[in-house]
């Protein structure tokens, strides 16, 4: 490391010394929501016997799951409480090591599934697998078949979440890293990268568009009820973006909500409501990395751990939030489990039956919560 380089790392670590003297300034505390209800706290639980992060939930056309994926790359079932999880589908083929609940070394092995979604009319499920690419499995599970797993000629190194337009017959999915993958997700953030995508598969053509570029850690995706547009979480700017796919606007994006926190997976309701999902809300020390690309890149090179870095930006208290924005991308509701008491770190919200499903890639537990 040269002199010049050496300073900027002394200057860098003095800047993170002194913020963390000031915790009792609440650098750490995330932001309270006006009108938020601390509800969630009440949410059951169902364990998941062995396995762990539940990232995402689907139910399938007859109503039954939920069905989620879990760390070790399989996509499980859950059949009530007198049979519990059962096994579905797995996305990798190369599964005699995969036997750990948790291991990020193997995810590019054993497979790392996201995003799931069904189509209502062939009872496919359709993966978005971290490493693996876009895949589908039938109704009867089993080994799931790759339908992308590369664009423009390079690797899918974090496919990330999907949704189904199943009159057009097409497919909207995000690769959140053209450099990072999901086991460097903190990595991607605090660099202050900015080469994730939304993109189009035509089920038809199995052609791929690039629909936008240059997105900051590309999450999760919902089609508007009308299908005229497209969101897609921008996790690393807490905001999600707007991409119009009909009416005047076709082509074009915009800011559909700025979200106090970082935003994973998005679901949309059976009345055309949208449930985001934030990871953690941002706290003021979060900001401020996050904001300056230079000073997340110097901390890169400092000798912190993954952890360290994670409590760097989720801090405080990381508690569960979840936000219902209307159809015009205005809050709705916030519902939260102010003092973690039974969820944080939450991934997606499925609304289903009078309950929101819930989900989180960090913990070995699904939430559920009675709607009033």
């Amino acid at each position: 490391m040269n002199a010049k380089n050496l300073i900027f790392s002394a200057v860098a670590l003095a800047i993170i010394t002194v913020i963390l003297t000031l915790s009792s300034k609440n650098v750490y505390s995330p932001p309270s929501i006006p009108g938020s209800k601390d509800l969630l706290s009440k949410a059951e639980v169902i364990q998941l016997k062995g396995a762990v992060g539940p990232e995402s939930i689907a139910f399938d056309p007859n109503g039954e799951g939920p069905y989620t994926g879990v760390a070790d790359g399989r996509i499980i079932r859950w059949k009530g409480d007198s049979q519990g999880w059962v096994d579905f589908a797995v996305t990798s083929s190369q599964r005699k090591e995969c036997v750990h609940p948790f291991a990020p070394h193997m995810e590019h092995i054993c497979g790392r599934p996201l995003g799931l979604r069904f189509d209502t009319r062939t009872g496919d499920l359709y993966i978005a697998d971290a490493y693996l690419g876009l895949q589908v499995v039938g109704p009867s599970g089993g080994l799931a078949t790759p339908l992308v797993t590369e664009v423009e000629g390079q690797p899918l190194r974090f496919t990330n979440d999907v949704d189904i337009d199943e009159q057009e017959d097409v497919i909207y999915f995000t690769d959140t890293s053209t450099l990072f993958q999901r086991r460097q997700f903190i990595a991607s953030i605090v660099s202050g990268d900015k080469t994730g995508r939304l993109m189009k598969y035509d089920k038809s053509t199995k052609a791929v568009t690039v629909l936008l570029r240059g997105l900051a850690f590309a999450n999760g995706v919902a089609l508007s009820n009308d299908k005229s547009f497209v969101l897609v979480a921008e996790t690393s700017c807490c905001r999600v973006v707007r991409y119009w796919l009909k009416g005047p606007h076709a082509g074009k994006h915009d800011t559909f909500a700025d979200l106090p926190g970082y935003p994973d997976n998005i679901r949309r309701n059976s009345k055309g409501e949208f449930w985001v999902a934030l990871h953690s809300k941002r706290s003021m020390l979060a900001q401020l990395v996050t904001s300056n690309s230079w000073l997340g890149r110097t901390l890169l090179k400092l000798p912190f751990t993954f952890q360290q870095l994670h409590y760097l930006l989720v801090g405080g208290q990381p508690h569960a939030t979840a936000i219902k924005l209307g159809e015009d991308g205005q809050v709705l509701e916030v519902l939260e489990d102010v003092e973690s008491k039974t969820l944080k770190f939450i991934s997606e919200i499925e609304e289903k039956n009078g309950k929101l499903w819930i989900g989180s890639v960090m913990v070995p537990f699904l939430g559920a919560h009675e709607l009033s």
